[in-house]
């Protein structure tokens, strides 16, 4: 039990750190690259050809680091006209369920889909041929590869969690 609270943790600990501190840093980063382009464009009248593809790749690195996180917090939209009603064994049963046919195994595949996308950019040096600068696709594949991956991971201990609670009727 001890190994598997360890588990559960560490999984925890990596995506409240990606979330907490990764994402939000992005999210800067990504506020100072769309207030530079806005002054260039506007008060200087010299719009640069770099932002858009920068601030696409911070976009997918807030949005793919911030899964787990959020779903660690149990952010995510959720309809609970009925859910609302259970108790919290009665959610734990249900979220394992729900993890166990739909969560886990769409995040599954999209990691290993998104793995096989970053293998492919890293190995054949791929660019994004729109940009002007032709970044590579590399970083931000695995970037995507990541995030989902800690989506996964987060996945898999909340099921944890929620199967403990289910099984010995006290919070893991």
């Amino acid at each position: 039990m001890r190994v598997i609270r360890t588990i559960v943790r560490v999984f925890e600990y990596l995506n409240e750190w990606t979330g907490s501190k990764v994402a939000c840093w992005a999210c800067v980063a990504l506020i100072m690259v769309l207030l530079y382009e806005t002054v260039a464009r506007y008060v200087f009248d010299s719009p640069t050809g770099w932002v858009f593809e920068t601030s696409m790749m911070l976009g997918i690195t807030i949005g793919s680091l911030g899964l787990g996180y959020t779903h660690k917090h149990h952010r995510h939209v959720r309809v609970d006209v009925f859910y609302r009603l259970l108790s919290p064994r009665g959610k734990a049963i249900l979220d394992a369920v729900c993890a166990s046919l739909l969560l886990l195994p769409l995040v599954v595949v999209i990691a290993i889909t998104a793995a096989d996308w970053m293998w492919f950019s890293w190995s054949k040096g791929e660019v994004m041929i729109k940009a002007v600068w032709y970044p590579p696709t590399g970083p931000i594949r695995t970037v995507f590869f990541l995030g989902f991956s800690l989506f996964a991971a987060q996945g898999v201990a909340q099921l944890i969690r929620d199967l403990h609670l289910a099984i010995r009727k006290k919070p893991l």
